[in-house]
């Protein structure tokens, strides 16, 4: 069942990325006021298939907490910003 689930947060884990690329694509497409509805579609859809590899994830026995984008995006600029000491002094 461990196979299973770290199978399942792989998925979740790659599309998430995905999911963050299409939306600077999207960004990029409204800042240089161009139609982005295929793009925004295809990120609600991908949003879909994300709730349905959580679900997945929690009924195949997942019980850690799953990081969300907020978290993901904090510790990105933490790093930039001078280091890990300072995301720890932060929370």
């Amino acid at each position: 069942m461990d196979n299973r689930i770290n199978e399942i947060r792989r998925k979740i884990s790659a599309l998430r990325s995905e999911i963050v690329d299409l939306e600077a694509s999207v960004r990029d497409l409204v800042a240089r006021d161009l139609d982005c509805s295929e793009s925004a579609l295809s990120q609600l859809a991908m949003r879909v298939e994300l709730k349905q590899l959580i679900g997945d994830w929690k009924a195949a026995g997942g019980g850690d907490l799953l990081p969300d984008v907020r978290d993901r995006v904090g510790l990105r600029s933490v790093k930039k910003d001078g280091g890990l000491k300072r995301a720890v002094a932060r929370r």
